[in-house]
């Protein structure tokens, strides 16, 4: 792939916030040290304290490479 048309950005759902971070560094093939992560909606519990009720939103931003 070229470095032009490498995903800069993305976003992606999870069942909590650290789901969807390990989901979206796993698609980008990064660490978390080389993205910037913005939480766009936080999980929203369900029942009785159960988790996915409503799922966490994020978006992973690539850092642009040091020169």
């Amino acid at each position: 792939m070229e470095k032009d048309k490498a995903i800069r950005d993305i976003q992606v759902e999870g069942f909590t916030v650290e789901d969807a971070i390990r989901k979206a560094l796993k698609i980008l093939g990064a660490s978390k040290e080389d993205v910037i992560i913005t939480v766009l909606k936080e999980e929203q519990k369900g029942l009785f304290g159960m988790a996915g009720a409503e799922t966490a939103k994020i978006k992973a931003t690539r850092k642009p490479p040091l020169k």
